[in-house]
């Protein structure tokens, strides 16, 4: 698998952890806030949307932090309604998605900039990875915590280690193989 395979896969298991908790969650919890000065789910997806928008468009050819983003308007509670918010996560990882693909492990060395700042496209798919998982954790949680007791695990259950990991030190070893079908079907257990 090529560094570039891994990478589409971290994203696409960060896209998927955020989905499965949000989905767990009603939609005044997705706009809930502790206090003013709190994010949101919400305003935690407006902000991943604008990122990944800014970063990703001409990613290549432009700087990452385009003129046109407002950036501190992410941080508003701006998105009213779960369709239009799943519309911007979806729009901004399809944009990164898009951006992946129009490149492949020979362009890795090449130059790009974030706030004037060059990084390797490596470097930049770093920080970018290390970035929405940092916010997807964010989701996660204030989702679990608005969920209570009715939350489905999104890992190994707590007090299963010992049964998770019996079923898996019973099946010979073997090299993880991640599979497009393994994405969409979300079997990840970490």
């Amino acid at each position: 698998m090529s560094y570039l395979q891994s990478a589409k896969r971290q994203f696409m298991l960060y896209r998927q952890l955020g989905e499965k908790a949000i989905a767990q969650i009603s939609d005044a919890a997705l706009f809930q806030r502790s206090d003013e000065d709190a994010n949101s789910i919400a305003i935690i997806v407006q902000h991943l949307w604008g990122n990944m928008l800014s970063r990703w468009t001409d990613f290549r050819t432009t700087d990452g932090e385009k003129p046109s983003r407002k950036r501190d308007d992410e941080f508003e509670p701006l998105t009213k309604d779960r369709a239009t918010l799943m519309q911007q996560w979806n729009e901004g990882w399809d944009c990164l998605m898009q951006a992946l693909d129009s490149i492949d492990d020979s362009n890795l060395q090449e130059i790009v900039y974030i706030r004037n700042e060059g990084h390797t496209i490596l470097e930049a798919i770093n920080r970018q990875i290390a970035h929405y998982s940092y916010h997807v954790g964010q989701i996660v949680l204030l989702a679990r915590i608005y969920r209570h007791q009715d939350w489905q695990s999104l890992s190994i259950p707590r007090n299963g280690s010992a049964s998770y990991n019996a079923g898996k030190f019973s099946e010979e070893k073997a090299q993880r193989h991640f599979t497009d079908e393994w994405l969409k079907d979300g079997e990840q257990k970490s």
